[in-house]
């Protein structure tokens, strides 16, 4: 790329910021930034939610003039190589970057929207921007009713820092265990009963339905009356009381800018090895990118990915090869903290190992999945001193015989 060339940047979070960071005065860089919010780290959100940090805390490295906040892309001309903004601005680029995130996905519950609407009842909640987070801070207090549908990572966050703030929480899953994309059987169990000892109720294999609501008397400007959530209905019948619902059941790649571009979008905006659309002068990167037929989903993806891909703009021949994603959550304060890492894969397949250690004494566990004489995942619960070492021996391929001790060391105790 020669120098001073304009590299529009679409999405104002890890990704985003991060190329910026990276190609610094080696590029005319303008990044659109949506929310109007000082940029934030995603990750921590759960953090400000229990109240244990205030939001400018989790504040990302402030990127200077380059990024416009509250600046919303509302269309891509490929031809001209321009983009549109909502406040009316046109951009003319030479690269632009898509790193647009992902979307909550809502699920199809009924009573979640009256027909022909899109506002969701009060007490209804997202769990994926500063906004949602603010509002929820807002309305939780000390034994508020909560129910947190979805088990994954997520839903598990939410549940665990609403209960740090006083509320009554119910942890609805509609598979078979929690963070089951993460967790095999046996660390799924010792999460559910830390989440059970700090109060929280769970139910696996329960499908939500529907959702139950009030209506307010009508606004006297608009005469619309105000839906409030009073209850989350499960397919059994049963119905669980709830002043407020946290919709935790993923996120789904925002590729609608892609699309209407007319690029190619599968699960998430298609990628080659050097982060390239079909349009050699677009890229994506992050939450929004499917390389290899993968979406990640995760911040380590999307910092390797803007970190490659600013390579790429600055003349490097590096290819990007895909990320081999670590996942690391602590639960709780300095008063009762429950740390998890896993990587890999942490179901085995048959003919595979499975090294399983256990210490009910000092409340850890450690179980990895061995392939011939290669690690190819495994699960941490309490003690992760040796995760950053075995994480990057699987991650390079190393041989076993060069990791185990770190299975067996006992982080200094």
């Amino acid at each position: 790329m020669t120098s001073k060339q304009r590299v529009v940047v679409i999405g104002g979070g890890l990704a985003g910021l991060r190329l910026a960071a990276r190609l610094g005065g080696d590029a005319e860089v303008t990044v659109l930034g949506e929310e109007p919010h000082i940029p934030y780290n995603r990750v921590l959100l759960a953090e400000v939610l229990a109240g244990r940090y205030a939001p400018e805390v989790i504040a990302l490295p402030a990127p200077g003039p380059v990024l416009r906040r509250g600046v919303r892309a509302v269309r891509v001309d490929r031809a001209d190589r321009t983009v549109h903004c909502d406040d009316g601005a046109a951009l003319g680029y030479d690269t632009l970057v898509l790193a647009t995130g992902s979307n909550p996905v809502l699920p199809p519950l009924r009573g979640l929207f009256e027909p022909g609407g899109r506002e969701l009842p009060n007490g209804v909640h997202a769990f994926r921007t500063m906004d949602d987070c603010l509002a929820l801070s807002a309305t939780v207090r000390p034994g508020v009713r909560a129910v947190v549908i979805g088990g994954g990572l997520l839903g598990v966050s939410a549940a665990r820092a609403l209960a740090a703030r006083g509320a009554q929480v119910v942890l609805a899953q509609q598979s078979e265990r929690l963070m089951e994309r993460q967790l095999d059987a046996a660390a799924s169990a010792l999460l559910a009963t830390h989440l059970t000892e700090l109060g929280i109720e769970i139910h696996t294999e329960c499908r939500v339905r529907g959702l139950t609501t009030t209506s307010a008397a009508p606004h006297p400007a608009s005469g619309e009356g105000a839906r409030k959530v009073t209850g989350a209905e499960l397919a059994d019948g049963y119905r669980l009381d709830a002043e407020v619902v946290v919709l935790a059941c993923g996120v789904r790649p925002r590729t609608g800018l892609a699309q209407a571009a007319g690029l190619e979008v599968r699960k998430g905006i298609v990628v080659d090895d050097r982060l390239r659309t079909g349009d050699p002068r677009v890229h994506a990167i992050g939450d929004c990118a499917e390389h290899a037929g993968q979406v990640y989903g995760l911040a380590g993806a999307a910092l390797e990915q803007a970190d490659a891909l600013a390579a790429t703009l600055t003349g490097s021949s590096a290819q990007y090869t895909g990320t081999r994603a670590l996942t690391r959550l602590t639960l709780g304060g300095a008063a009762d903290p429950f740390d998890l890492a896993a990587f890999g894969e942490t179901t085995p397949r048959p003919g595979d190992d499975v090294v399983r250690l256990a210490d009910a004494t000092r409340g850890t566990y450690r179980t990895v999945v061995v392939r011939g004489d290669r690690l190819v995942g495994g699960v941490l619960l309490g003690e992760l001193s040796t995760v950053g070492a075995l994480a990057r021996g699987w991650a390079d391929d190393e041989d076993l015989n060069s990791l185990f001790h770190l299975l067996t060391d006992d982080g200094g105790h």
